[in-house]
């Protein structure tokens, strides 16, 4: 019986010191994904109020182009893409070529990365939580011209 009482004791404790991060990856990973779908769907429809919602106040993004070993890279402010999207409409990528499959790679706390893979372009994208949501701080995109 002092066995049973002791393993139960044991197994008590070491599931309340399990750290919290071990229960959220999962609502985490969800948020993360609803920001970058946010962040896509935006561009595609031209909703530059929701791609707003998934950018942070610093986001930059970097577009990396060149396939003749002349790589030129190019930045983006959160203000310039969502003039952009608010000046060019709807995406020029019909709907049934509209892809977008997100994979969270990794969270760390209040950081975490993500692929964002589309039928023409993958963006690798970093996030931070702030103000207890999600944003985008950065992405990185590479274009071949």
């Amino acid at each position: 019986m002092k066995r049973i009482a002791f393993g139960l004791g044991l197994l008590t404790l070491l599931l309340l010191n399990l750290p919290a991060a071990a229960t959220k990856p999962a609502s985490d990973d969800a948020a993360i994904r609803a920001t970058v779908n946010d962040y896509i769907e935006g561009y595609y429809t031209a909703d530059a109020a929701r791609m707003e919602k998934a950018l942070h106040p610093h986001y930059l993004k970097h577009t990396i182009r060149g396939d003749d070993g002349q790589l030129r890279m190019s930045e983006t402010t959160g203000l310039q893409i969502l003039q952009d999207v608010r000046s060019a409409g709807p995406a020029p990528v019909p709907p049934s070529e509209q892809k977008k499959d997100i994979t969270v790679l990794d969270i760390s706390g209040d950081i975490a990365s993500a692929k964002l893979v589309t039928t023409y372009w993958t963006d690798y994208v970093t996030l931070t939580k702030w103000n207890g949501e999600w944003k985008i701080v950065s992405v990185v995109l590479r274009e071949v011209d």
